[in-house]
Parts: structure tokens; C-alpha cells; sequence
């Protein structure tokens, strides 16, 4: 009798554990593209889930499959209506964990609000804390992003998070250019630390702008840290919207003398405001950036001068997931 109770609960532990090693992974509407281009990497297809919105606006969600016992992927970036897709982020984790999900990673090509991250006038938000706190309270075990605005938003977080950087990809393009002369260049002071780490991956010299905010889309580019004369200049940032910190800088830049200049940024949550400064103010040859974020549908940038070429950073994120579900180290991705 007891052999055979031993049998049916060992039976019973193999069960449970099958069904955790059972990965399923769900995309909101904000980003389907790269959703659908990560489970090709994985080879895997994307869980069913249903999401509209009613009459009134309000975001209605089911999930299709069973999520029961299982490890489950939310992919969402928080950007075109960032309201909407964060809202419809929460209620795809709340959806999953009242189906008995066994885990529930958030993945986020893109954190919104992350610009708010500390308070640095009287009677403002900290709103990048207060998106953490949302997750957490969702139902989020874990979150896997990449490149945050600022690194210390992984604080925020009460529970692991995995945080990816995109110059893996970017690196192994431009290595591919083989420049004469090339040079890294942080478009702010703010960003100098990462561009410190593509210098060193790419083995060149660094340079740093100074500018001055005007206002939310207004930046006066006026000094530059080092030597860019006849220099073929590689500017990296996290991320553009209206191109005011990238058009100031490229500006100042040739007038000091640089060769060439391109700009490689993470994310380009671009603006009509930051399509009419590349078209009609920068200095840029190129802008490299990647599908974390999707072009907006209603801008044109055919005619800008710039070659905008975007990446995929669909294998690096995929390989991340898959890491992180066979949990496996993910430290290996944050080098090229």
C-alpha cells in the first residue's frame, strides 16, 4: 500500500513539473511584428489570446489556451497610445495569473515612462516607479527589458529583472561599415556610460556633447568633450523622439570638424516633430535603430535625408526568453 501511494505521488510530482516546463508565449497589440519574428527564432507559434476594446474604450482580454502550471511570456512595449498598452499589459498578467500561470514574465522591448525616473522638481511623479509597482501588483514574477532609460530603474523592482542591451546587434553592424576613422560619441553627458561600452567594444576613442534643455523638444548642443575633427562619428543613445538632442548634437559635431556622422539608437518612438528635423536640420548620413518600437503608420520618412536602417533584436530577446524559461544564465547576451 505504501509503494503504491508513493507511486501516484511520484507520478503526481512528474505531472506538476511537465506542466512547468511548458512554455507559452502571449503578445499584446503594441508591437505584433516582433512578437511573431521572436517565436520564429524560438520556432515556437504565439499563444492565443483575444484582445479588443469595448464600446466606451475599456480593454476586454481572454486567453485562449490553458496557462495552468505553466511558464508564461507577456511581450508588450509600452509605446504608440502608452496608456493603453500598458493598461493592456496589466490585464493580460492579471488574465494569466487567475488562470494559475505558474510564472509570468513581463517582457518589455520598450519601457514607457521610464524618462520619469527620479524627482528632480517640487509636486513631480516618479512615474517609472510607479509603472514597477503596477507590474508587481499585476502579477508580474519577473522582467525581462531592454535598454532602460536609466539604469537604476531595475531598482525599482522587488522581483529579478533581466536587463538586455541592444549594442550586441548594433556593434556587429557597424563593425561591418569598416570606417576609416571611427569615433563613439554620447549626444549628452547623461548617456556617456553607454557610450563608453560601445567604445570599448568597438575599440575607439570617446567623445562627449554638452547641451542645454530648452523644453520637452528643444536642445542647444554648446560644447563638445575631445577631438572629432575628420573623425568618422558614431552617436549612441538610447532612445529619440524628436530628434532634438541628435540634430543639435550632429550640428555642433561638423562644425567641429567630424567626417561623417551617424547616430545608432535603441529606441525611435519617432514623432512628426523629429520626421521634419530629419529632414530639414541634421547633419546625419544614417540613423541605425532597431523594431523595438514599430514606426507609426502616418509618418513618411521616405524623403528625409538620412538612411534610417532599423535591426532586429528578435534572436537576442527570443534567446533571452528561452534562457530565462530553461533557466539558464542570460549574462553571455549582454556582449558582442
Amino acid at each position: 500500500m505504501w509503494n503504491q501511494g508513493s507511486t501516484l505521488k511520484d507520478d503526481f510530482v512528474n505531472k506538476v513539473w511537465k506542466a512547468k516546463q511548458e512554455m507559452i508565449v502571449f503578445s499584446g497589440t503594441a508591437n505584433p511584428l516582433l512578437a511573431d519574428k521572436m517565436m520564429h527564432y524560438l520556432g515556437e507559434t504565439l499563444g492565443a489570446i483575444e484582445i479588443r476594446r469595448f464600446p466606451d474604450g475599456e480593454i476586454h482580454c481572454k486567453i485562449r489556451d490553458n496557462v495552468r502550471g505553466k511558464d508564461v511570456f507577456m511581450v508588450q512595449s509600452i509605446v504608440g497610445s502608452p496608456n493603453d498598452m500598458l493598461m493592456e499589459l496589466l490585464i493580460m498578467i492579471d488574465a494569466a495569473r487567475r488562470g494559475s500561470a505558474n510564472r509570468i514574465t513581463a517582457v518589455l522591448p520598450y519601457y514607457g515612462y521610464a524618462r520619469q525616473d527620479r524627482k528632480d522638481q517640487p509636486r513631480v511623479p516618479i512615474t517609472a516607479k510607479l509603472v514597477a509597482n503596477l507590474l508587481v501588483a499585476a502579477g508580474a514574477n519577473r522582467i525581462l527589458a531592454m535598454d532602460l532609460h536609466a539604469q537604476q530603474i531595475q531598482g525599482f523592482f522587488d522581483i529579478p529583472v533581466d536587463h538586455l542591451h541592444a549594442a550586441p546587434v548594433m556593434v556587429k553592424y557597424l563593425r561591418e561599415m569598416k570606417l576609416s576613422k571611427p569615433l563613439v560619441v554620447s549626444p549628452d553627458t547623461g548617456g556617456a556610460k553607454m557610450a563608453y561600452a560601445y567604445s570599448q567594444m568597438l575599440g575607439t576613442d570617446l567623445a562627449i556633447v554638452a547641451k542645454q534643455r530648452l523644453g520637452d523638444a528643444e536642445v542647444d548642443a554648446f560644447s563638445v568633450v575631445g577631438n572629432v575633427e575628420g573623425c568618422d562619428v558614431i552617436m549612441v543613445d538610447d532612445m529619440t523622439t524628436t530628434c532634438g538632442t541628435l540634430c543639435a548634437a550632429a550640428r555642433i559635431l561638423k562644425e567641429r570638424g567630424a567626417a561623417s556622422i551617424r547616430a545608432a539608437v535603441t529606441h525611435m518612438p519617432l514623432t512628426q516633430k523629429g520626421v521634419e528635423r530629419l529632414r530639414t536640420e541634421t547633419e546625419l548620413i544614417e540613423l541605425v535603430t532597431t523594431d523595438t518600437v514599430p514606426l507609426r503608420s502616418d509618418l513618411d520618412i521616405s524623403n528625409i535625408p538620412a538612411k534610417v536602417t532599423v535591426l532586429t533584436i528578435s534572436e537576442l530577446m527570443g534567446e533571452a526568453i528561452r534562457r530565462i524559461h530553461e533557466d539558464k544564465s542570460v549574462s553571455s547576451l549582454f556582449y558582442s
